[in-house]
């Protein structure tokens, strides 16, 4: 019998861009964890003989220290797309300038150090807007994974808050980071934005059926700082109702999902960055072989491939039957 179909992602946030995104001093200097971070999840996935899609940012592939681990993933097999140029969360407020620079730059690093032109973006803390859609739509993407269907937004945002010393200025550029409440009766199974410029897959990171509450690794590792059983009982609770309601989830990792406390004392603000490193890849380890039993896992280009193919099939019986219906 065949496996529904699933798709995993990372998001290279570098450090520099924790930094910046908290508000803390520093960050201009890019920090990188890319050469400790990357053959982590590299050899995860080499273990279990999966592909996933890698969103990097382009400031990181304009940076020659981090060209041996950016070119590594690509040469490991696995999708690289793009994940805008300054991992800023706040790309509604750009100008469509703005943006198809963002694009463009990372483009142009991504392709020269990793050999691969991306046709996936998703946008640094799920941001995104209409005007972003139509660029990508018009500079040949086919697929986006910045929507976020959860309720739970301005809590995270609230939270995150209460960690930073952000200035009032700072804080109004982040207003809408991790989503508006609203952002949870977005459909949580993959769908097309339909403009006049053309048509764009979405494929939504997934959140559980019905509850919309996040499944996302991070956020398993930080129920696990609690109880490992019952974050495990939660994730696998996830994936059934995920086969019930017929989504295919898109699984979404970070680099911190990979790392410890005694890896980078820097970063303690986040979530679970109090556990050592070891239990917490091997939870990420336990969750994608729970996937894997269940669902075909494949990167986002392949999981966008399948979805547009069922489309267009989609497409072509209801044309079939409407002719049939006008005779």
């Amino acid at each position: 019998m065949t496996k529904p179909i699933a798709s995993l992602s990372l998001d290279l946030d570098n450090k520099w861009a924790y930094l910046k995104t908290h508000g803390d001093a520093g960050w201009d200097k890019y920090p990188t964890y890319l050469d400790l971070v990357v053959p982590r999840f590299l050899k995860v996935l080499h273990e279990r003989k999966l592909k996933m899609t890698v969103f990097v940012v382009g400031q990181d592939a304009a940076r020659e220290e981090n060209f041996e681990a950016l070119a590594s993933i690509s040469l490991a097999g696995h999708e690289i797309g793009n994940h805008s140029f300054n991992h800023e969360p706040w790309l509604h407020l750009y100008s469509q300038q703005e943006l198809v620079s963002e694009l463009a730059k990372t483009e142009e690093h991504l392709e020269r150090v990793t050999g691969q032109c991306p046709i996936g973006f998703r946008g640094p803390g799920f941001s995104f807007c209409d005007q972003l859609c139509k660029i990508l739509i018009y500079r040949g993407y086919q697929y986006d994974g910045s929507t976020f269907p959860t309720y739970l937004g301005p809590l995270a945002r609230m939270y995150y808050f209460m960690s930073t010393r952000l200035t009032k200025e700072q804080r109004a550029e982040r207003t809408h980071l991790f989503g508006k409440f609203s952002e949870g009766f977005r459909p949580l199974k993959p769908f097309e934005w339909d403009f006049a410029e053309g048509r764009l897959l979405e494929i939504p990171v997934t959140t559980m059926p019905l509850f919309r509450m996040p499944i996302h690794a991070s956020y398993i590792l930080s129920l696990a700082q609690f109880s490992r059983a019952v974050a495990m009982t939660y994730w696998r609770m996830a994936l059934t109702m995920c086969r019930i309601a017929g989504v295919g989830p898109s699984l979404l990792l970070h680099p911190l999902d990979f790392m410890g406390s005694e890896d980078d004392p820097d970063l303690a603000f986040f979530p679970a960055m109090g556990c050592p490193a070891e239990p917490k890849v091997e939870i990420v380890a336990e969750m994608i072989d729970m996937m894997s039993h269940q669902f075909e896992v494949l990167p986002m280009k392949d999981h966008a491939a399948a979805l547009k193919s069922a489309l267009a099939h989609t497409s072509s019986v209801n044309e079939t039957n409407a002719r049939v219906r006008r005779r």
